[in-house]
């Protein structure tokens, strides 16, 4: 929203100056994007008069001239063939910068004839594109300063441009009237309010309007009158100053006024040439497919419930958008139609985002204007029309109904303490609720029409605070809830992300933060895809399902390095997947993947490609780092995206899975573009039990002082068999006496018979109240061989 320091006067009795008009702007959340100040550039130039031009001895189209300055005469070589005695110019002296030349001058010499200036151009200072010779001025005194006289004589090309950012919630700010409103509400000056005297009616309107009934939720009311005999052509000089200033280029009078009330007072209007509407004008939707070459010279087809605007020929007008070429006003226009309406915002975006179609009343309908001000705003351009176009106004045509947005909050002053902080007198905040437009009844505080974003009681207390000003808000701290040291913050939960974190980035890792969003190809990979995690409304087609799982995210990250060069990765992420889209089917993870080699190659070998072990070892260290048992057994089982033959699950007992690891599928990593094998792994924090102990402090070492003792058994199996499956049974002898069990030899064939294989492993026995005796570890190696036997089938060998 653009506008000039002339223009907002009046609307605004001010003597504040353009900063302290831009920082007040600011702070009362209509946010200064930047300031064109004319004045700033042009501030160092002074008047000064040609006493004698005399020609150049060396150029012919050269004169040296002797120019009058506050400084004394100076000597000035001029090449403009204005260049005379007796003309007051604007003078560039040497030091100065001249913007139109991007040059600061200096004293020099042209031809050999010393130069202590220049004499500029209106386009040497950027004031227009006129540079057939220099600035002649029918008035100034020597050394007046050039900006001064231009505020005086000339104010349009000194005025200051004020550019301010309009969130969605301020519509009411996009009217010059609307800004003016609320500087004169923190204090900047006094609102100016001017009444408009309607222009009497001269005769009863030929041009008739109807709204369709199934039309009217989204047009609830049309104005127009129809003025007769005007005179269009160029705009006064101040509207096209104004207009070109805010960067709009003035086409006509009667278009120009619709632009000039649009930024005015945030009311777009729109002009027909009566004369070329055939019957009445009918507000409807279209059935879709109709079609209508706008003023933008473009041809757009209307889908089935847009709103349009019709005569007996056709339509004539996206409604609240823009409007149609063969209804458009021009230089012939003598018979014109002024439209003022209002339309619902939610029916202009859809129809304007449809079109891809965007204009300055589109931008201000669908995020909402003023309905009362609706056929006020038209009374107000017919008297403008009328008064420098000429003619004679009809009486106003009505369609539909003014809208009934009326509705009040209770003002309660106490809340301005509770919900900000500050303490402001009730009677301030009164005043300044009255003077942005809300009506006080009581404690009733009736909100204006043209604030569609006050909907509670909180917003009004947000009213009143930024008008007050909110860098007068004092922090204070927080008082304690608790005497002493107080309580963590953080969450059990919140704790195990930090250490998993902390473990993982020690590892080697990397950390992630990927989209929650993934899509429905790579969902499906990793469990799901189905209609409980499509998102209704996908930004876009890669983001239109919730991940249900953390690996997708990191296999693309890894993708993406893998395209440029960089082959050996480790990526972790913490964060939540989903297996539904309501609360409660969610779960927090941790993953990682590994690619490529465990380092960069070197003469002693010790490089090698990543495998399940490493997975293995990183997800055993991060597990210990968050507080999981020592002890767990590792089982089969995992999800379809795993490799089937390597890979494990991490759990306290089958029910009870913590994490899963081991290489990926194939199929998965083809999928995902992935070069080479994968490993990976992830972790469900949630399924770690928590410490039954919840201090600060470490428990005691335990340190055995007892022997181990360790025992070597082979069993013979069938060859299908898993190891896994026997290191368990194993293990599940004796839990509190068996501390490890491993793997040392696999033997397959010879003397055992076809189909089976020999599987030898080595048990730790780790004793804490006495030695163990003969008799103990026998009859422990009697339930290790049982339990064996029972989960496999397998015998001891012989």
């Amino acid at each position: 929203m653009k506008f000039t320091l002339s223009w907002l006067k009046e609307h605004l009795d001010t003597q504040a100056s353009v900063d302290e008009i831009a920082a007040a702007l600011t702070d009362l959340g209509l946010e200064v994007e930047g300031i064109e100040n004319p004045a700033a550039k042009l501030a160092t130039f002074t008047l000064a008069k040609v006493k004698s031009a005399v020609q150049h001895p060396d150029a012919d189209r050269l004169r040296v001239c002797v120019v009058e300055t506050d400084e004394g005469d100076k000597q000035i070589v001029c090449g403009a063939p204005n260049a005379r005695a007796g003309i007051t110019v604007v003078l560039a002296k040497p030091g100065d910068y001249v913007p139109g030349i991007d040059v600061t001058l200096g004293v020099g010499k042209i031809r050999g004839v010393e130069s202590h200036g220049m004499m500029a151009s209106e386009r040497e200072l950027e004031l227009s594109d006129e540079h057939d010779g220099i600035i002649e001025l029918p008035s100034g005194e020597v050394g007046q300063k050039f900006i001064d006289w231009l505020a005086a004589n000339q104010p349009a090309k000194v005025d200051p441009v004020i550019e301010i950012a309009i969130t969605p919630n301020r519509p009411d700010a996009l009217g010059v009237h609307g800004i003016a409103r609320d500087l004169a509400a923190r204090g900047l000056g006094k609102l100016i309010t001017k009444t408009v005297a309607p222009v009497p009616a001269a005769f009863k309107s030929p041009l008739g309007v109807t709204i369709a009934a199934d039309t009217a939720d989204g047009a609830p009311l049309f104005c127009g009158r129809l003025i007769r005999g005007v005179k269009n052509g160029p705009s006064p000089k101040w509207m096209q100053d104004r207009l070109r200033a805010i960067g709009l280029r003035p086409i006509s009078f009667l278009v120009d006024v619709t632009n000039y009330f649009t930024y005015d007072q945030n009311r777009p209007l729109h002009v027909f040439d009566a004369d070329k509407v055939q019957g009445a004008l009918r507000v409807h939707r279209a059935k879709g497919g109709e079609e209508i070459l706008a003023l933008d010279g473009k041809t757009y087809a209307l889908d089935a419930g847009m709103i349009a605007i019709s005569d007996d020929a056709g339509v004539e007008s996206i409604a609240g958008i823009m409007g149609g070429e063969h209804s458009g006003c021009t230089d012939e226009t003598v018979n014109v139609f002024v439209e003022s309406a209002y339309w619902d915002p939610i029916q202009i975006a859809l129809t304007g985002r449809a079109l891809k179609l965007h204009s300055d009343a589109r931008y201000r309908f669908e995020r909402g204007v003023d309905p009362a001000y609706t056929p006020v705003g038209l009374e107000a351009a017919v008297r403008m029309i009328v008064d420098v176009a000429g003619g004679e106004a009809s009486d106003m045509v009505v369609a539909g109904a003014m809208p009934d947005v009326s509705r009040s909050y209770t003002l309660n002053p106490a809340r301005v303490q509770s919900l900000v902080g500050m303490d402001i007198p009730e009677a301030e905040q009164r005043a300044t609720l009255t003077a942005l437009g809300f009506r006080l009844d009581g404690n009733d505080a009736h909100v204006p029409s043209w604030r569609p974003d006050i909907l509670g009681d909180a917003d009004l207390v947000e009213e009143v605070a930024r008008v007050a000003s909110l860098t007068k808000l004092v922090g204070k701290p927080m008082p304690r809830i608790t005497d002493g040291v107080p309580k963590s913050v953080l969450t059990p939960t919140q704790l195990r992300q930090g250490m998993a974190r902390r473990a993982a980035a020690s590892l080697g890792y990397n950390e992630c933060v990927s989209y929650s969003f993934i899509d429905g190809a790579a969902a499906a990979l990793f469990g799901g895809g189905t209609d409980l995690t499509k998102l209704e409304n996908p930004i876009s087609a890669d983001l239109s399902d919730l991940r249900p799982s953390l690996l997708p995210g990191l296999l693309r990250a890894a993708a993406r390095n893998q395209a440029r060069g960089h082959m050996d990765l480790a990526l972790f992420e913490v964060g939540q997947t989903f297996q539904g889209g309501e609360p409660g089917e969610e779960r927090q993870e941790i993953a990682g993947v590994l690619i490529g080699r465990t380092g960069p190659k070197d003469v002693h070998g010790g490089s090698r490609a990543v495998d399940v072990y490493d997975a293995k070892a990183d997800v055993e260290a991060i597990l210990a780092a968050i507080g999981a048992p020592a002890k767990a057994q590792i089982m089969r089982g995992g999800e379809a995206w795993w490799h089937p033959g390597r890979h494990g699950q991490i759990g306290l007992g089958p029910k009870k899975v913590l994490a899963v690891f081991g290489e990926l599928h194939p199929k998965v990593l083809r999928e995902m573009d992935i070069k080479g094998a994968a490993v990976a792994f992830t972790i469900w924090p949630a399924e770690v039990p928590q410490p039954k102990n919840r201090t600060a402090t470490r428990p005691a070492l335990i340190l055995n002082d007892l022997q181990a003792v360790e025992r070597d058994f082979a069993f013979v199996v069938d060859q299908g068999v898993e190891a896994l499956t026997l290191v368990n049974a194993a293990a599940g002898a004796d839990k509190a006496l068996i501390s490890d069990v491993r793997v040392f030899d696999q033997f397959i064939g010879g003397s055992l018979g076809e189909g089976k294989k020999s599987i030898a492993i080595t048990v730790r026995l780790q004793p804490s109240d006495a030695t163990l005796k003969e008799a103990d570890i026998e009859a422990v190696s009697a339930k290790i061989v049982e339990k064996v036997a029972k989960a496999t089938g397998g015998a001891l060998r012989g």
